[in-house]
């Protein structure tokens, strides 16, 4: 009799066929809404070979860029690209140099006579 094991560490990430985390839900997502669709397709009067040709074809491709984004990214990429987005690429300074100077020289003054 094999004996399987359950527990895998804690903190370990799910992990099935090589996916990790997040790509595990946008493949069965994906698959789940192809499946959705091929079926409003077929309860519509769409021929039967489109129907078959459209399901495979969008899942095949679904296949592919899930598994290479999960081999591109990793389990965290994906929230590091997003991440990413909302860091300023550059600061700006809108003030001039004579600005930076007269606020120092306000400080200055002020702890001279406190």
């Amino acid at each position: 009799m094999k004996k399987y094991s359950i527990n895998k560490g804690i903190g370990a990430s799910v992990e099935f066929k090589g996916l990790k985390a997040q790509y595990l839900f946008y493949f069965a997502g994906g698959l789940l809404g192809n499946l959705i669709l091929v079926m409003v397709m077929y309860m519509a009067g769409v021929n039967n070979l489109i129907c078959l040709s459209f399901g495979l074809g969008f899942s095949g491709y679904l296949i592919y860029k899930v598994f290479a984004m999960n081999k591109k990214y990793g389990q965290y990429g994906l929230m590091k690209l997003q991440a990413r987005k909302y860091f300023p690429r550059y600061i700006i300074s809108r003030k001039d140099v004579k600005g930076y100077f007269n606020r120092n020289l306000k400080l200055k003054t002020y702890e001279k006579y406190s």
